[in-house]
């Protein structure tokens, strides 16, 4: 059958940016659909104060960049835009340890960490990895701590996706031979994660989807898929109709497409929810482990504001080194732009204690033993200069399980593995010590305290390799069990816990996936 486009990608994160450009290198005529904005480098917000420009919160007419995500056991931190998650993440390119290539329902599907090392190398190249050059306060007090716990020759400056050429300095494209845009040197704000506006930082739609651009790839901004039918044959052979609908115009009515083949890409929130509205009656053939082994990185996010005035902790890119801490984890200081202080208000003092009720006690024994530097604590002007947030990140696996909800949402459930918690001891203790080396504070989200509800920014899973549709939703090279033409290229693809920012084994895998799709003269003959 003859359709409008030979592929259709449902969202332009790191999986859906790599499908369009080498899809389109083969020859395919692909239309990417991505629900949120195309942002400019104008068009980000100064400070997260700018809730509308920094928020995803349609229902109060904010477009912004980043979405929050309230479940039962876990709060998640996610991108929305042309170019996904790299409008809003930190940078950091790590390759996980060898433990992940070996464990989860993908290991004994082939020899990943072999597989996967080209596609490595290319997916740094292509993201423009450099070696962070500058520490400043908040990473030389990380420095210290690693000298002070014995492990300085654990402690490295990132590889992160940013141009660092000479300050704020506009040149020409510094890595495709000149086919890609304009670039201009970081000069280190802490902007990263509130979407950078100097041209610095190598988002998505300044590399893959620029040259995926250049090869007449569509992109359709603004557009929620809500339906994939299959065409012709229920096992989708013949092609599919996609439908989808404004995420601005609310009253703007129904738009279709057909394609031959369709890939699923908008990361855990977006892939996991849409397919199981599916599988209740368009895609039924999707297997029963849709939802299953959804994992974080087992981590924790604490901030520390320094109470005193002297450190300047905004200053840097988002994040500018990592710890090893130990054999399993790691600690990473992340940062936000001088100004930026919208998370005090959802913040508490940190606490111990198994129960809500202790931590509470120990908050209010905080303030009564101290109550003169808790009020500095929330007084300090300009938070987000002053305070550093420590993410920290574990190997220890555990699972959840999401299921389509009543009202048509997602809701999570415990799976195997432990409960996830916030409270983890390691994480507490590295606070505590990093706290007196910038003479900080430390506090957590709310819903920490009061629930013991961690936070993420690296949700995984949902849609894993398996080597049947008894074990996983997708082969080997992502393509879904029970439907003919159809892939899942993203965050819920990544079948085991890497235990480090998950963006680079992302873009990699995705590599990997379109490496085994063949060119169209070969499909076509022609």
């Amino acid at each position: 059958m003859e359709h409008q486009y030979d592929y259709v990608i449902v969202g332009s994160g790191f999986g859906g940016s790599v499908c369009a450009l080498r899809l389109a290198e083969k020859g395919y005529k692909v239309l990417v659909i991505e629900k949120g904005k195309w942002y400019r480098a104008d068009d980000f917000a100064k400070n997260n104060w700018q809730l509308s420009k920094w928020l995803w919160m349609p229902l109060l007419r904010w477009f912004g960049i980043m979405k929050i995500s309230f479940f039962r056991h876990i709060t998640i931190i996610s991108g929305v835009g042309v170019g996904g998650g790299s409008l809003v993440y930190a940078n950091t390119l790590p390759v996980p340890k060898q433990a992940f290539f070996r464990q989860g329902s993908w290991a004994k599907l082939a020899d990943w960490e072999s597989i996967l090392q080209t596609h490595y190398k290319t997916a740094l190249q292509m993201l423009g990895a450099n070696k962070n050059p500058k520490l400043f306060d908040g990473d030389n007090a990380l420095k210290t701590l690693s000298i002070q716990l014995n492990r300085e020759h654990l402690f490295e400056p990132t590889d992160v996706a940013v141009y660092f050429g000479k300050a704020d300095e506009t040149v020409p494209d510094p890595y495709f031979n000149g086919k890609g845009p304009e670039r201009a040197g970081c000069n280190f704000c802490g902007g990263c994660m509130t979407g950078c506006r100097y041209n610095a930082k190598n988002t998505l739609d300044k590399n893959y989807l620029y040259l995926a651009q250049q090869l007449g790839v569509e992109i359709q901004a603004q557009a929620e898929v809500i339906d994939v039918l299959p065409v012709g044959n229920d096992d989708g052979s013949e092609g599919y109709q996609i439908t989808c609908r404004s995420t601005r115009n609310w009253r703007h009515s129904k738009t279709n497409y057909t394609a031959g083949a369709v890939v699923f890409s908008g990361g855990v929130l977006g892939t996991i929810k849409l397919l199981l509205k599916l599988k209740k009656k368009s895609l039924p053939n999707i297997s029963p482990k849709l939802g299953d082994d959804i994992r974080t990185n087992n981590e924790t996010l604490i901030s520390v504001t320094n109470i005193d005035g002297s450190k300047d902790l905004s200053k840097g890119i988002a994040i500018g080194s990592i710890l090893h801490s130990d054999d399993n984890s790691h600690l990473e200081v992340c940062r936000y732009v001088e100004g930026s202080g919208f998370w005090r208000l959802s913040h508490l003092p940190m606490a111990k204690g198994r129960v809500a009720l202790k931590r509470i006690g120990n908050i209010m024994l905080k303030f009564l033993r101290n109550p003169l530097r808790i009020f500095k604590l929330y007084l300090v002007s300009n938070w987000g200069k002053r305070t550093a947030v420590l993410l920290f990140m574990q190997t220890v696996d555990s699972t959840l399980r999401f299921k389509r909800s009543l009202s048509g949402g997602m809701v999570s459930r415990l799976s195997k593995g432990s409960r996830p918690t916030p409270l983890i001891p390691e994480s507490m203790e590295l606070a505590n010590q990093y706290s007196k080396l910038v003479n900080g504070e430390n506090t957590v989200f709310l819903f920490e305290t009061f629930a013991g509800i961690p936070s993420t920014a690296h949700i995984l899973g949902g849609a894993v390799m398996g080597a049947s549709a008894s074990e996983g939703v997708i082969d080997q090279h992502c393509r879904v069990f029970g439907y003919k033409n159809m892939l899942i290229v993203d965050g819920s693809m990544i079948s085991a816990n890497p235990g480090v920012n998950p963006s680079l084994s992302i873009t990699a895998i995705a590599e990997h996936a379109m490496a085994q799709v063949p060119s169209k003269k070969m499909t076509t003959g022609k």
